[in-house]
C-alpha cells in the first residue's frame, strides 16, 4: 500500500515521521532473537524436563506481542509517551511494592509475581518509565526554578532504587542508577550535585557489598586469582575461543547443554560458540547504530524533557546490552541482566518493547515551532486602497 503525503490518516503521518532505520534496526533485533532461540532453549527445556520448544514458543509469542506492543507506542505523541510513562511507573512501583510481602522467591532473589503458569516482573517495566518521568523532572530543574522538580526526581530515584535493592537486585539498581546519573549531567544541573549523588552511589555499593552475600561472593570471585574460579563465566568466556570467528555451526555449541541460564543470561556466549566472533561484533554494531542514531535524534530536539528522554531510553538500552555482553566474556561480574530482546522472557521482552516503542514515538521528525518562519504578508489591492485615502497629519 502506497501512501500520499497528503494523506492525514494516523497511520500515514507515522509513516512519513517514523525514523526508519531506528525502526528496522529495532525490529531487526526481534526477528535475530527468535531464531537465536532455536539455538539455545532447546537444550534448557530438555534438561529442564520440559517440551522440546517450551521456551521457543514462549519466545515467539512475546516477541510477537512485543512487536505489535512496539509499534502501537510508537504511534504515541511525546505527551503521551509521558502520561503513559507516569501510569506505568505508578502500577510498577505499587507492583514492586507487593512483591516484597507476595512475591515468588527464586535464586534467593523476590522479583517475581505469579499469576497460574506466568509470572510478573514488576521491576521491569520500571525502567523505561522511570527514565521517562525523571527525564521530564530534569528538564523542569534544568528551565524552571518555580518548580520543585529536582527534588522530586531525586525522591523518585530514592523509591525505585529503595524497592529494587530491598528485591534484592543489585544490578538493575546499578542500571537505573548510572542511566539517571548521566542523565544529570547531560540536563546542564549542578556539577556539585553530581559529585555528590557520586559519593552516595558508592557509598550504597560499598553497603550492598556488606550486606548482601550474593553480591560479595560474585566480586571476590570475579577480582580472584583465579579467573575460572566461577564455572558459568569461565565456561562463557572458553564457548568464545571454541567458537572462533565464525561457530562451530548452527546447533553444534555445547555450552547450552551445561549451564542453566543458557537461553537468558548467558546467551551471547551461545552466539559466540554457534555463530562465532563476527556474529558477535554484527550484534554489537546493531546495538551501537540504536544508541548513536537516538542520540543524533535527541540533538535536534528542541525540548528538553523529549531530548533528555530519548537519550535515557538509549542509554538504558545500551547499557543493558553491554553489561550482559561484558559479563559473557569475563569483563564484569555475574549480574543476572538479559540481552535487550535476544534473551529469554516474557516481562523483559515486554518491557523492552515498550521501551523501543517509547524511543520511537519521542524520534519521530516533528517541526520545531521556533524555527517556523511566518509567511510574508503580500500587501493586496485593498491596502493600497486604504493607503491612498489615509489623510496625512
Amino acid at each position: 500500500m502506497k501512501l500520499s503525503r497528503a494523506d492525514r490518516s494516523m497511520l500515514a503521518d507515522w509513516s512519513f515521521t517514523i525514523d526508519r532505520g531506528l525502526l528496522t534496526a529495532l525490529l531487526a533485533l526481534v526477528a535475530i532473537g527468535v531464531v537465536l532461540s532455536f539455538a539455545a532453549s532447546p537444550a534448557v527445556a530438555i534438561k529442564k524436563g520440559l517440551p522440546t520448544y517450551y521456551f521457543v514458543e514462549r519466545h515467539v509469542a512475546f516477541a510477537a506481542i512485543g512487536a505489535v506492543l512496539m509499534l502501537v507506542i510508537s504511534l504515541f505523541s511525546p505527551a503521551s509517551v509521558r502520561r503513559l510513562a507516569a501510569v506505568l511507573l505508578l502500577a510498577s512501583v505499587v507492583g514492586m511494592i507487593v512483591v516484597l510481602f507476595k512475591g515468588t522467591e527464586l535464586n534467593g532473589a523476590q522479583r517475581w509475581l505469579t499469576f497460574g503458569s506466568y509470572s510478573l516482573q514488576p521491576s521491569e517495566f520500571a525502567k523505561p518509565a522511570f527514565i521517562v518521568v525523571i527525564a521530564w523532572l530534569y528538564g523542569e530543574a534544568a528551565g524552571r526554578s518555580d518548580m520543585p522538580a529536582l527534588p522530586l526526581a531525586l525522591l523518585l530515584w530514592g523509591v525505585v532504587a529503595g524497592l529494587l535493592v530491598a528485591q534484592p537486585d543489585v544490578g538493575q539498581t546499578v542500571l537505573i542508577s548510572t542511566t539517571a546519573g548521566l542523565l544529570y549531567l547531560l540536563a546542564g544541573l549542578p556539577p556539585i550535585g553530581a559529585a555528590i549523588l557520586a559519593l552516595i552511589g558508592s557509598g550504597g555499593f560499598w553497603l550492598a557489598y556488606m550486606n548482601f552475600g550474593h553480591v560479595q561472593s560474585r566480586l571476590e570471585k570475579f577480582f580472584s586469582a583465579a579467573p575460572f574460579e566461577n564455572y558459568q563465566v569461565g565456561r562463557a568466556m572458553q564457548s568464545f575461543s571454541e567458537g572462533g570467528f565464525f561457530g562451530r555451526g548452527p546447533g553444534e555449541g555445547t555450552i547450552k547443554s551445561v549451564l542453566p541460564d543458557a537461553h537468558t543470561d548467558y546467551i551471547f556466549a551461545v552466539i559466540g560458540e554457534e555463530y562465532g566472533v563476527i556474529a558477535c561484533v554484527a550484534l554489537l554494531a546493531v546495538f551501537a547504530y540504536i544508541v548513536i542514531r537516538a542520540m543524533q535524534r535527541a540533538s535536534d530536539e528542541p525540548t528538553a524533557a523529549d531530548r533528555l528522554a530519548v537519550q535515557g531510553l538509549a542509554l538504558l538500552l545500551g547499557l543493558q546490552a553491554l553489561i550482559n555482553m561484558g559479563v559473557n566474556i569475563g569483563l564484569l561480574p555475574p549480574k543476572g541482566m538479559t540481552l535487550p530482546f535476544i534473551s529469554a522472557g516474557g516481562s523483559s521482552m515486554l518491557a523492552l518493547a515498550i521501551t523501543a516503542g517509547m524511543l520511537l514515538a519521542l524520534t519521530r521528525w516533528r517541526p520545531d515551532p521556533t524555527r517556523l518562519k511566518k509567511p510574508r504578508r503580500v500587501a493586496t489591492i485593498d491596502d493600497v486602497h486604504f493607503t491612498s485615502h489615509t489623510p496625512s497629519v
